[in-house]
């Protein structure tokens, strides 16, 4: 039985101009013609158009397609196992941006409830990079602690930000002071600084262990996004990151000691 482009057209659910591109690209050209000179497709030539749009929605560009049918029993099964690896990779990678999404969504619910006015009014400098936030939220997604910060975040007035963005400008201010002056990331006013961070922490959203604060720290020098919510940019230098990590480690070594403090 022989069938015209129209007709074939409607069968497949494929433009005419689509057909009459693959006749070009010689993947399918009809089997006959009409009296007329009209293309007429037989039912071979179905079966022949079937596979294609088999692979064209398995993804295979024109010319993989055509390779495979030069020689289907060679290239085939090769060619579907390839591409069985590429659309595993990429469900994968899906997977994994729908739980980064869901966790955006998350952070936004979340988040700091001031207006952005309020949030330059409050935070400086301090910027908060969603894309740094979503990740830590899926990293610690587990974590009890992560979940306390976000929940304490989200509750914090305007004022608690006004204090603790405060008391977190005055600590840095001390930071920095003591780099400048050349204070040993192991001496007692480095240690010190970094007690006086990991307390801040546990005061205002969850607490913070020396073990956990080690973990932090090591965020600051590994992600410079980490170290950009605790000194901005501006006021950065080279190996103020690595310092504090150091500083962290330091005080966290002393604590291990056998030393017990309150997190009041």
């Amino acid at each position: 039985m022989s069938y015209s482009v129209g007709q074939v057209s409607a069968f497949a659910g494929v433009t005419v101009r689509t057909l009459h591109h693959y006749d070009k690209a010689g993947l399918l050209s009809p089997s006959g013609r009409s009296h007329a000179g009209y293309r007429l497709y037989s039912d071979a030539d179905l079966a022949r158009l079937q596979q294609i749009l088999f692979y064209r929605e398995l993804g295979f560009s024109l010319d993989e397609i055509a390779a495979i049918f030069k020689d289907p029993q060679a290239n085939a099964l090769e060619y579907l196992r390839a591409r069985q690896r590429q659309l595993s990779e990429e469900i994968a990678r899906l997977r994994r941006l729908t739980e980064v999404a869901q966790r955006a969504i998350e952070v936004q619910q979340m988040g700091v409830s001031l207006t952005p006015q309020e949030r330059f009014e409050v935070f400086g400098e301090i910027t908060f990079d969603l894309s740094y936030a979503t990740e830590a939220e899926a990293k610690w997604a587990h974590s009890q602690g992560q979940r306390e910060a976000m929940a304490r975040a989200a509750a914090h007035t305007k004022e608690d930000w006004r204090q603790l963005m405060g008391e977190a400008g005055a600590w840095r201010a001390e930071l920095l002071a003591a780099f400048d002056e050349g204070n040993p990331s192991d001496g007692e006013r480095a240690m010190d600084l970094a007690e006086e961070h990991r307390l801040h922490i546990s005061r205002w959203f969850t607490s913070c262990p020396p073990d956990m604060h080690r973990r932090i720290a090591d965020d600051f020098v590994a992600d410079p996004r980490a170290f950009a919510l605790v000194v901005p940019p501006s006021q950065q230098r080279p190996g103020l990151a690595a310092y504090l990590c150091r500083a962290v480690h330091a005080n966290a070594a002393r604590h291990a000691g056998g030393r017990t403090e309150s997190e009041e």
